[in-house]
């Protein structure tokens, strides 16, 4: 895989999985129903990063050697994430 298809992946996959805790009204997708808990909310959000924090990782070890990375790397990706949130939570509280 090119490094051009692993940054296309890369970032299809994170707005996919930065929208998937607002669209889907199941914890986790497969637990049970959402309680009015933010705090759910924003937990499901912080594992979708993770699961995208490891999946840049390796995606950059199949490429070749991983970089180590400092906190501004992690808070600018986190901002990222955070903006590609966007549409999901315009989705689910404001379109109703």
């Amino acid at each position: 895989m090119s490094s051009a298809w692993a940054i296309a992946l890369l970032l299809f996959a994170a707005f996919g999985l930065a929208s998937w805790p607002f669209v889907f009204k199941r914890f986790l997708v497969l637990g049970p129903a959402k309680a009015s808990h933010p705090w759910l909310l924003v937990l499901e959000w912080l594992l979708a990063y993770g699961a995208f924090v490891v999946l840049g990782r390796a995606l950059e070890g199949n490429l070749g050697q991983v970089a180590p990375q400092a906190w501004q790397f992690y808070a600018v990706t986190a901002c990222l994430f955070c903006t590609l949130a966007f549409p999901g939570f315009v989705y689910r509280y404001l379109l109703k």
